[in-house]
């Protein structure tokens, strides 16, 4: 899956001339935390987090009359506060590229360009909701975690002993395991009860069941 498949297309942006106040009010209009900021040209040359704002914000001990702030603050304009060195995706950078260096650099978004236009924004929501998506979480089964041996042939064998009890796999995920020799493999599946998918996957060599759940929505993902 690309960042082009879930980015939001035609994000909302702001000039280097739109003052602090006037972004605030966008942001919780919008409910979004993050402004891409355009040149006169259209053209990307920063961006800004609804936390830049708020630390070019007085603070509340501030010695300025009330008078004073309001005037102070329109004098912020988004150049002044933007980030200039903005890092970037493509649309046809892998999703799990975006999240990655969403968690290296500790940030909540990136703008997709193409070329050197904006044509999109990727988010840390979007992540998310795609975890959802792929871990299965909006649907009914028997979510079921397995350690099971880091060698060939052994997801074939998890995914063919489920067939053959004649389970849906909904959903599978792979993760790293308590040491180089084992990965842990997530799954939901339908249309088989909790205890016959156990004693299936109990069945197999070196699997071993380290957790399962039957999960009736809404309350299984609490």
């Amino acid at each position: 899956m690309l960042v082009g498949e879930r980015m939001t297309k035609r994000p909302i942006t702001v000039s280097e001339e739109t003052s602090l106040p006037e972004a605030l009010e966008l942001m919780r209009k919008e409910k979004i935390r993050r402004l891409p900021v355009l040149d006169k040209h259209g053209k990307l040359v920063g961006i800004v987090t609804e936390l830049d704002l708020l630390r070019a914000s007085p603070s509340p001990a501030t010695t300025l009359s009330i008078y004073e702030i309001p005037y102070l603050i329109s004098k912020v304009k988004m150049r002044d506060i933007m980030t200039r060195q903005v890092i970037t995706v493509t649309e046809d950078t892998p999703i799990e590229e975006a999240a990655r260096i969403m968690a290296d650099r500790k940030i909540g978004g990136l703008p997709v360009m193409r070329d050197d236009k904006l044509v999109g924004i990727i988010t840390e929501t979007d992540i998310f909701k795609l975890m959802l998506e792929l871990f299965g979480a909006r649907q009914k089964g028997i979510r079921i975690t397995l350690s099971v041996p880091d060698e060939k042939g052994v997801l074939a064998r998890v995914t063919g002993k489920i067939a053959e009890i004649g389970g849906n796999i909904i959903s599978l995920g792979t993760a790293m395991g308590e040491d180089p020799s084992t990965s842990l493999l997530i799954l939901r599946v339908a249309d088989v009860s909790e205890e016959a998918l156990v004693d299936a996957m109990k069945s197999l060599g070196g699997v071993q069941v380290v957790h399962s759940r039957t999960c009736d929505l809404p309350a299984c993902d609490i």
